[in-house]
C-alpha cells in the first residue's frame, strides 16, 4: 500500500495576507519529500486542483512541469479533488440547470488533469474527489428529493468520469447536504447506482462524526458521556455497524485523527476539526480504525492510502517533525493491514 500526502492543508482554511496565508504547493512538496522515519519516505502525493496549487485550466505544458517536478522528488501524484464548489468551477449538485452544468465541468477539468498525468506516468493509481458542493440547510428542507436530485448529478458526472478511465470517489464529511449523515451517504451511493465508478471516500475524522450524528442526530450511533467518553465496546459496535455500510463502496481513504469536536466557516457547517496524528485529545485508535476501512481494500482498486490534517496553523504545518510524525502514523496503518 502506497503511502502518499495531501497538498491540501497548505490551502484549505488560508487566506492571503492573513497570519495563515496559503502555503505553496513546492513547499508542501518540500517537506514531504524531507520526511523520513527509519530511512522510509512518502511515495506520494494528493493534489487541489484550484489555485494557488494548480490551475484548472493549465496548459498541457505546464502540468507536464508541475508532473516533472513531483516525480523530480521521487513522489508519485495519486488522487485529485476536482474544484466542485462555488467560486471554483463548479457549482452545487443540487442546484440549477446552469449549476450543475458547472459541478459538471469541474469533474470534467479535473479527468483533463488526470488523463495528463498519467500519461506522463507520475499518476498510476487513484480516483477523483468530489462532494455535493452544497450546504446541509439547503438539502434538509427535503432530505429524499435533494439525494435525488444530487445522485442525478453524480450519475452524470460518473459518466463522464468513466469516459475518461476515471472513477469517483464522494468524501464522507457531515458539512456537505445529502452526505451529511452515514445513512444519508448510503441512500446517495446507491441512488447513484454506479459501484464500479461512485463510491465513497472515507476519512477516519469525518466518519467519526458521523457516529456521533453531528448535523444529524437521528442517526448517531454512538453514545458519549462527559467530555466525549464511550466505553471501548460501545465503540467498536458502533464503528462495525458504521464500517459495514460504507467499507463495501470505499474506493479512497483518509489516515485522520479527531478529537470529536467540529467547527466551521462558510460552506464548512459544523465540518469535522482534524487534530494531529499524535494528539492526546485523539480519540481514535488510527491502526485499528484504518485497518476496518481497508478491509478488501485491493478488491476495491485501493492501491495508496492519504494523510488528510486541514486547517493546521501554518507554524504546525511548517515544521519538519509534523510530516514525519505523520508519516510514522502512516507507517503503522500499513503494518496493520500487512503491507
Amino acid at each position: 500500500m502506497k503511502l502518499h500526502n495531501a497538498m491540501w492543508p497548505g490551502l484549505v482554511g488560508k487566506e492571503p495576507g492573513t497570519d495563515h496565508p496559503p502555503i505553496s504547493l513546492d513547499r508542501m512538496l518540500e517537506l514531504t519529500a524531507q520526511a523520513s522515519v527509519d530511512g522510509q519516505k512518502f511515495d506520494g502525493v494528493d493534489l487541489f486542483l484550484f489555485h494557488p496549487h494548480t490551475d484548472p485550466d493549465a496548459s498541457e505544458s505546464d502540468l507536464r512541469k508541475m508532473a516533472d517536478k513531483i516525480a523530480a522528488k521521487d513522489l508519485a501524484v495519486g488522487s485529485l479533488v476536482a474544484p466542485v464548489w462555488p467560486g471554483t468551477v463548479g457549482d452545487s449538485a443540487m442546484g440549477s440547470i446552469e449549476q450543475r452544468s458547472k459541478f459538471i465541468d469541474a469533474v470534467r477539468k479535473a479527468c483533463r488533469i488526470a488523463r495528463i498525468l498519467n500519461e506522463h506516468g507520475v499518476r498510476k493509481y487513484g480516483v477523483i474527489r468530489i462532494d455535493s458542493a452544497t450546504g446541509t440547510k439547503a438539502a434538509a428542507k427535503n432530505e429524499k428529493k435533494a439525494i435525488k436530485k444530487i445522485a442525478a448529478t453524480f450519475r452524470e458526472a460518473g459518466m463522464v468520469a468513466a469516459g475518461h478511465g476515471e472513477r469517483l470517489a464522494a468524501e464522507g464529511e457531515v458539512c456537505w447536504g445529502g452526505m451529511h449523515s452515514w445513512k444519508s451517504m448510503v441512500s446517495l451511493l446507491e441512488a447513484v447506482d454506479m459501484p464500479g465508478t461512485v463510491g465513497f471516500q472515507a476519512d477516519l475524522a469525518h466518519t467519526y462524526l458521523y457516529m456521533l450524528g453531528v448535523n444529524s442526530p437521528k442517526t448517531a450511533i454512538l453514545k458519549t458521556g462527559k467530555g466525549g467518553t464511550r466505553s471501548q465496546r460501545d465503540f467498536d459496535k458502533a464503528y462495525g455497524k458504521l464500517t459495514d455500510a460504507l467499507r463495501p463502496w470505499t474506493i479512497d481513504f483518509h489516515v485522520a485523527q479527531s478529537d470529536g469536536t467540529v467547527y466551521g466557516t462558510g460552506s464548512h457547517d459544523r465540518t469535522g476539526r482534524h487534530c494531529p496524528a499524535d494528539d492526546p485529545n485523539g480519540k481514535l485508535d488510527i491502526p485499528a480504525c484504518s485497518a476496518k476501512w481497508l478491509d478488501g481494500a485491493a478488491g476495491r482498486g485501493i492501491r495508496h492510502i492519504c494523510w488528510d490534517g486541514c486547517m493546521f496553523p501554518n507554524a504546525l504545518l511548517e515544521k519538519q517533525d509534523t510530516w514525519n510524525t505523520v508519516l510514522k502514523s502512516m507507517l503503522a496503518v500499513r503494518a496493520s493491514i500487512g503491507g
